[in-house]
């Protein structure tokens, strides 16, 4: 078993019994960075790395996979605008139904699309205008 306390002064307990999702997620990020930086990982991918997150940890979380992306491709499958707003290349991922099947398609956004799909994930379908303020500000935040 692996311990952990993720507050100071708290007590060690066994990792899979007292960490929640934001944590282990945390965690995992952590991990993965450390792992890439010393074996020099040409691609990260990361499946909803910000499962349980959101708000300023989601931010900071950001800042880590950018800085990340620096040396290493990074793919990100978010719901996280936080996250998805750092992205160099924003692909939309859908699915529709057939009579017989489900089918799964991708697309790369355009910067007007990426922004409604940012606003999207901020506020539903259709978006608000406060969603479009806030997914221009999150596209434009410099690390």
């Amino acid at each position: 078993d692996y311990y952990f306390s993720a507050n100071k002064g708290g007590t060690l307990g066994a990792l899979k019994n007292v960490a929640s999702g934001g944590e282990i997620s945390r965690l995992t990020l952590v991990i993965k960075s450390l792992v890439a930086s010393s074996m020099a990982l040409p691609t990260l991918i990361f499946d909803e790395i910000d499962t349980g997150v959101s708000g300023e940890v989601a931010n900071r979380m950001a800042e880590i996979i950018s800085k990340l992306a620096k040396k290493h491709q990074v793919m990100s499958i978010t719901h996280s605008p936080q996250i998805a707003a750092k992205a160099k290349h924003h692909y939309f991922v859908y699915k529709h139904e057939t009579q017989t099947r489900t089918i799964t398609n991708i697309k790369l956004l355009s910067a007007d699309n990426r922004i409604v799909e940012i606003a999207k994930m901020l506020s539903g379908n259709p978006p608000s205008d406060a969603a479009v303020a806030n997914a221009k500000e999150l596209i434009g935040k410099k690390i």
